[in-house]
């Protein structure tokens, strides 16, 4: 008997993206976030790292692209496709890793078409690309178009969409140009000094969770936004819920690791925050423009 028919199909997610040894990035933070909440997880690394980047420079393995493909082609294929409720991708490790993963969520998409594809746009941040430009591009051109929904931090979303967004308004507008209906714009502007929002866009709403910023924050926060989000969108809550759980786990983690002084999100340590975050977030919704007379 196959999980998905002891948990009731489909429930599993695919999450492709970075794997580390030490500490809670990429697909370490997607998966243990997603196991969490109670989702089996298929994990494909894009790139073996000893630890983020950002702690020093360290050995990079990615795959062979032929062999990269022919895995994922394997999991285009598999007899348990059916399990397959969602594709969470984040970090690539080449550009030419997009088209194996845009075939593989077509395939996916094609067998369940209620699955959901949600693309993380790992790109950079305020201090530019931290990518390649062709790995921005193929993620920009090849698999944001595909994506259900996308979750990019202000930077990326500049980058993406060639639209400043100093405010929320602007931020709006700027994710209302990208290519998925619905955007989560993670650390957008507020207006407020020491305050964040993660704001989610669709074509005709916006809801804004703030948050207080907090100061050299561990890296891993978009990768276990991205995931609890989605894991709260496949148990079936309502967008406003969805994004003040998400919002209230992930700094209440942050907030508890800073505190530790650690130099990595403790997903391990902190896992109830995970499920049952004690962090209240206020969801709005931003009022919009008023439609102009044709």
């Amino acid at each position: 008997m196959s999980r998905s028919s002891i948990e009731g199909a489909p429930r599993a997610v695919i999450v492709i993206s970075s794997h580390v040894a030490r500490g809670s990035v990429g697909n370490r933070a997607a998966v243990f976030a997603l196991e969490t909440l109670g989702f089996p997880v298929w994990a494909v690394p894009t790139v073996l790292l000893p630890w983020h980047p950002g702690h020093g420079p360290a050995t990079r393995i990615v795959p062979d692209a032929e062999q990269f493909a022919a895995f994922l082609g394997d999991l285009e294929n598999a007899p348990w496709l059916g399990e397959v409720a969602a594709v969470l991708t984040g970090y690539l490790g080449a550009a030419g890793q997009a088209d194996a993963i845009a075939a593989l969520v077509e395939k996916v998409k094609a067998k369940n078409p209620s699955a959901l594809y949600v693309c993380d746009p790992v790109l950079g941040d305020k201090a530019g690309l931290y990518v390649p430009e062709p790995t921005a591009i193929a993620i920009r051109d090849r698999l944001m178009p595909l994506a259900d929904l996308a979750t990019p931090n202000r930077y990326e979303l500049e980058w993406l969409t060639g639209a400043k967004a100093p405010d929320t308004a602007a931020a709006i507008a700027a994710a209302r140009k990208a290519a998925p209906a619905r955007m989560l714009v993670t650390s957008a502007p507020t207006g407020h000094d020491g305050r964040l929002a993660n704001l989610l866009v669709t074509r005709d709403s916006a809801l804004r969770a703030e948050h207080d910023a907090i100061a050299r924050a561990p890296n891993g926060t978009g990768d276990l936004t991205a995931a609890l989000h989605l894991a709260h969108t496949l148990r079936g809550l309502d967008a406003g819920r969805a994004l003040a759980l998400t919002t209230g786990s992930v700094v209440e983690i942050l907030g508890k690791a800073t505190a530790r002084g650690a130099d990595e999100l403790m997903l391990e340590t902190d896992r109830p925050s995970l499920s049952q975050p004690q962090t209240a977030i206020d969801v709005e919704a931003v009022p919009q423009p008023a439609a102009q007379p044709a």
